[in-house]
């Protein structure tokens, strides 16, 4: 092990296991000394309480995650070197599990990166970031740079790197919320929307004002499953967002389908995807709340061949999962009385705390009082592109099942 330069945080055995489990988080409780001074967005080296080397991440005081580990290599050097052989680990595994299919993917997922609080989207020619780490914020400059030589190296060129750092968790970190585009030298973009292409279907995406980066990429291949259900089916489509689901299921031979969704922007949004499809024909789109869609569409007497729900996070904390549970369970029991007998069922959670368990639980609960049972199709998650790292369970986030409804 080369010679150290950074201070010590010794932390708690209850710290020392988890981290030697895998995890990367120490939190302020968890710390029992600190061998010197440093600033907020330093590196320090973490030790067990006999001195074993645990890993080495950023400090901050400002946050609950008080180190956030980037390193396990008592041997690594955190220069320029260090972190271009990170993005260049993370850019060939999207190109291989996404099998060169990279127009549209996650670059950079965070802590299954090990880039702790740093999330890149491509979207074309355009990178759009989140910062949600101090650390990482001030290095940033750095990383954007050598996002965009090691991506234009490949033959992807780079317009330009846009930043969504219009988040509330950022201030936990002592950060401010902004937007924009980064400077970079040669860089000097304007544009607010581009356009992808994934699942053979063309979307334009509003990274400036779309929800988190502009478009969810995490449900790709979930959507294709939704697309092969769909052939000569009446589909339901409910939180469509900007359409993505409905798409894919017109795509793939619907008879009908009714989107909806509470944001005005988002179903203009979707409108122009159906069109520039040549889709607009075959989707009804329509603003309204899920919540209270459901209910009006049961005693119209309308009935689904397929029904999909894709609804937001209805929890970020376990404080509020109890009361999550309850609106997945309404939506899913109104969702399973609107499928025909026979039909098909799509739905889903994005939220971490509402776990698999949990999530089970609540559907099963849902069927009994719907008065149906659920034939599983299949069980999935995120895309890969958006890998779940073990033993931090914080990755592990998108629950996604489809069901026959009999």
């Amino acid at each position: 092990m080369k010679e150290r330069n950074y201070i010590r945080a010794t932390v708690s055995e209850k710290c020392e296991r988890s981290l030697e489990a895998g995890h990367l988080w120490v939190y302020a409780e968890e710390i029992s000394s600190l061998s010197g001074g440093y600033e907020n967005g330093d590196l320090v080296d973490v030790v067990g309480k006999k001195g074993k080397f645990l890993g080495t991440g950023f400090i901050n005081d400002c946050s609950k995650i008080r180190i956030r580990v980037i390193s396990r290599n008592a041997n690594d050097l955190f220069d320029e070197a260090f972190y271009r052989r990170r993005i260049e680990y993370a850019w060939q595994y999207r190109k291989t599990v996404l099998c060169g299919d990279v127009d549209a993917c996650r670059v950079i997922f965070g802590e299954a990166d090990m880039f702790p609080g740093l999330t890149v989207d491509k979207f074309g020619n355009v990178l759009v970031a989140q910062v949600l780490s101090l650390g990482i914020d001030k290095i940033k400059g750095m990383i954007f740079r050598l996002l965009v030589e090691v991506l234009e190296a490949d033959g992807y060129p780079v317009d330009g790197v846009y930043e969504r750092n219009d988040v509330s968790i950022r201030r936990l970190e002592g950060l401010e919320e902004y937007t924009g585009y980064y400077s970079l030298e040669g860089k000097n973009p304007v544009a607010q929307k581009t356009y992808i292409v994934e699942n053979g279907i063309k979307y334009v995406v509003d990274f400036v004002n779309g929800q988190k980066t502009g478009f969810f990429l995490d449900q790709r291949f979930n959507r294709l499953r939704v697309a092969k259900l769909a052939k000569d089916k009446d589909v339901l489509d409910c939180f469509t967002h900007t359409g993505s689901f409905a798409l894919n299921a017109a795509k793939g031979g619907a008879k009908s389908v009714l989107a909806a969704d509470i944001s005005e922007t988002a179903i203009e949004t979707a409108r122009e995807n159906a069109a520039l499809n040549g889709l607009q024909d075959k989707i009804a789109f329509e603003v309204i709340d899920v919540f209270a869609l459901l209910p009006r569409l049961e005693e119209e007497k309308r009935k689904f061949d397929l029904v999909v729900l894709d609804p937001p996070a209805f929890t970020k904390s376990r404080k509020t999962v109890d009361s999550a549970m309850r609106g997945y369970k309404e939506i899913n029991y109104r969702g399973l009385r609107l499928t025909k007998r026979g039909g098909y069922f799509a739905t889903c959670s994005c939220s971490h705390f509402a776990t698999e368990e949990l999530f089970i639980k609540m559907l099963k609960e849902a069927a009994r009082q719907a008065g149906v049972q659920l034939r599983q199709i299949e069980s999935a998650q995120q895309s890969p592109d958006h890998p779940i790292l073990w033993n931090v369970p914080e990755t592990d986030y998108l629950k996604f099942f489809t069901f026959q409804v009999v």
